[in-house]
């Protein structure tokens, strides 16, 4: 079956398909040649490189992939660098701005479930690529790229040394390595199967207890997305270490299949997505470390976010969901930290990209500066604040993309003015439709622009309350 170029479609980051449908070695080398052409066409003037960088993760037949792209892109004249391991695809940005590349060209679907693959498109500044950029990807597709007379040159390299040293000099890495020694705390890592796998050992010791460290393109069967239905095992050895040592600070820490979005589990093996690390980052960082500038969230991000931000005098600017809006805010404004509520968290003093690694250094930081659990420290600053919140999110699927559109038009037709029992008092349109009701809390409506899937978000006073609305949302949408 040929190639059909208009079927392959970038979305918020990145191009991912089913291995074998979608995502064939065949659609592969239509797309790397052109993706590698626009890069050029869009930063050669910026760095007066040939140069792409390719690498990959743990996925089934990840590194196949990736030799694929290298081949491809070399036989059109650019010089290509093929990582020799998976590496986390924030290493893969870093190396494009350290060693003056064009770009990097990243193969991973991220946290998608292992039969997906796909290609991540990072610029030469250290991050994925605006949608403009992906736009003319998609457009060229259907002209494609003719060989060069003289082939590119290709090289091998390992991007963890550069990669893990910018990092050490980013927090107290000796402070942090002591805690862990003399255990005053104790870490648990859950790589998920991914590329994070081995990343906080080079950093902090061997001392790091990780878990679901072998490479399994199953990943255990679910997903390597840092939620909590796929954590068991990780609240489990916490559970089990309390049981027996009581002293000391405890944390669970989790990664993603690339290792761009974190999540963590406190001392009491509790849950804690990016809505609650987030909040306790812009604390720690401007307290401890006298950071300054903007916070960036997304429309999704939780209401503590601002309100933990003017504690510090510091401005918010808000963007839709994806972390491509955030690393453009990040490009033009001077950032202190950029973040969405599905776990992606950047930094200004870094590149403009999610990290989770980095994100996981200042956590721990932050841990062995104050002396708290991350449970304790999220209650600290609720009380600052005054404001007690839960949050949640569900992905429901649909019909058909037909059942889709008739909900947008309804949306758009029909407004909706009482929510679950509570009156609408405004909807912001940023990106989806974000009700807020009459006793604070909100609702957002978003659907995905791939799929028929329809996403659900609550940030309400108590657990029980998100969970009903959640629930009326559901009976709405069916």
């Amino acid at each position: 079956m040929p190639v059909v170029a208009n079927s392959i479609k970038f979305g918020t980051d990145g191009w991912r398909g089913v291995i074998g449908d979608e995502f064939t070695f065949e659609r592969l080398a239509l797309v790397a040649p052109v993706a590698a052409k626009v890069l050029y066409d869009t930063y050669f003037s910026t760095v007066g490189s040939r140069t792409i960088i390719v690498g990959y993760d743990r996925r089934f037949m990840a590194e196949d992939f990736a030799r694929a792209v290298a081949d491809t892109v070399t036989a059109v004249g650019f010089d290509v660098l093929l990582s020799e391991t998976y590496a986390p695809t924030p290493a893969y940005s870093w190396a494009a701005k350290q060693l003056n590349a064009l770009g990097a060209l990243v193969i991973t679907a991220s946290h998608n479930p292992g039969a997906y693959l796909g290609l991540k498109v990072k610029g030469c500044f250290g991050g994925s690529v605006p949608p403009e950029v992906t736009k003319e990807i998609e457009a060229q597709l259907s002209v494609g790229v003719t060989l060069a007379a003289t082939p590119g040159k290709q090289e091998k390299f390992d991007p963890w040394p550069s990669y893990t040293e910018a990092l050490e000099g980013k927090v107290d890495i000796t402070k942090i390595r002591e805690a862990i020694a003399s255990g005053e705390l104790t870490l648990f890592a859950d790589v998920m199967h991914g590329a994070a796998a081995g990343g906080l050992a080079k950093l902090l010791g061997n001392q790091v207890k990780e878990i679901n460290s072998e490479r399994d393109p199953l990943f255990g069967g679910g997903a390597p997305e840092p939620l909590p239905k796929y954590l068991s095992k990780l609240f489990e050895v916490i559970k089990a270490h309390r049981k027996t040592d009581k002293s000391g600070l405890t944390v669970g820490l989790v990664f993603d299949g690339d290792c761009d979005r974190i999540a963590a589990v406190d001392g009491e093996a509790n849950f804690l997505s990016s809505q609650v690390l987030i909040p306790i980052l812009i604390d720690h960082l401007t307290l401890r470390r006298g950071f300054s500038g903007e916070i960036v969230k997304t429309v999704s991000g939780s209401d503590l976010m601002p309100l933990v931000a003017a504690l510090h005098n510091l401005s918010v600017f808000e963007t839709a969901v994806g972390y491509k809006y955030i690393a453009d805010r990040m490009l033009v404004a001077k950032v202190l930290l950029g973040g969405e509520e599905s776990g992606g968290i950047g930094y200004g003093s870094h590149i403009p990209e999610r990290d989770a690694l980095l994100s996981a250094l200042y956590v721990l930081e932050a841990i062995v500066e104050s002396g708290l659990d991350l449970g304790e420290y999220y209650r600290y600053l609720q009380k600052q604040t005054g404001f007690i919140s839960a949050y949640d999110r569900i992905d429901l699927p649909l019909a058909s993309m037909e059942v889709r559109s008739r909900l947008l038009q309804q949306l758009q037709t029909q407004p909706l003015t009482e929510i679950a029992g509570l009156a609408v008092i405004d909807c912001q349109t940023i990106d989806g439709y974000k009700y807020r009701l009459a006793d604070k809390s909100w609702l957002m409506i978003r659907f995905s622009g791939t799929e028929p899937v329809l996403r659900l978000y609550c940030e309400a006073p108590t657990i029980e309350q998100v969970h009903q609305t959640l629930a009326w949302a559901k009976h709405w949408a069916e």
